[in-house]
This record gives structure tokens, sequence and C-alpha cells, in this order.
């Protein structure tokens, strides 16, 4: 892993259907979310674009998906998110979208995001 990339979590972490919360630094503000779907992983910053500055979107540790798990959901507002886009389909927050954050996969199934990730979260608090 380059010295540019900030390691989340391994592959098998993060089980078909659910979504986590990951820390991007020990001392980050905010999580990054990752949800699998389809064998497919997309990230988010935990933050709901309802309010300037975001809020987080878990009501405890990794409920990151509303009851059904078919979106991600934000439950201080009630905002339900599409999983492969991050585009607000239901709630407060309609037309905007969460803030994507891009994920690498090394050969043994290491998880990265880039550093400035980390930044993004502390601008985001």
């Amino acid at each position: 892993m380059s010295a540019n990339q900030l390691r989340l979590c391994h592959r098998d972490d993060i089980p078909e259907g659910a979504a986590r919360g990951f820390l991007p630094l020990p001392d980050a503000p905010r999580n990054v979310i990752v949800v699998n779907r389809g064998g497919q992983l997309h990230a988010y910053m935990d933050s709901c674009p309802h309010y300037r500055g975001g809020t987080p979107m878990a009501w405890r540790k990794d409920a990151y998906l509303d009851s059904e798990g078919a979106h991600l959901a934000c439950h201080a507002h009630g905002a339900l998110f599409d999983i492969e886009t991050g585009a607000c389909v239901s709630g407060p927050c309609l037309g905007r979208k969460l803030t994507r954050v891009p994920l690498s996969e090394a050969p043994d199934g290491s998880i990265s995001v880039p550093a400035q990730v980390a930044g993004r979260a502390a601008r985001e608090s």
C-alpha cells in the first residue's frame, strides 16, 4: 500500500448485504461507510447532506441501512440513499448525494482509501 493510501479494513470484514463504518485514522471525526452489495463495495462519508456540515447517519454502530437493507439511511432525518449512487431517493435532502469515497483493493483483500479522505472527514465535521 502506498503512503497516500489509508487501510480501512479487509474485504471479508463487510459481509454481503451489510454496511460498516470505519475511521480512516484513529482520531478522524467521521467514518467512511462501506457497503457490500452484490459483491461490489461502495463507500461514502458518514455525513448526511441535509444540514450544512453533514450529520452522522447511524443511530448505533454500523446501523447504516434501512430495515429492508435496500438503502443507506440517515436515522436522524429519515432520508434514504441509493447504495450504488449515493443519491437521496426519499426524505429532506432530495436532489443531493452522499460524498463518494474511492476505494482500492489490494490482492490480499485489504481495502484502502486516499489519505486526503481523513482531511475531508475533518472538514465535514
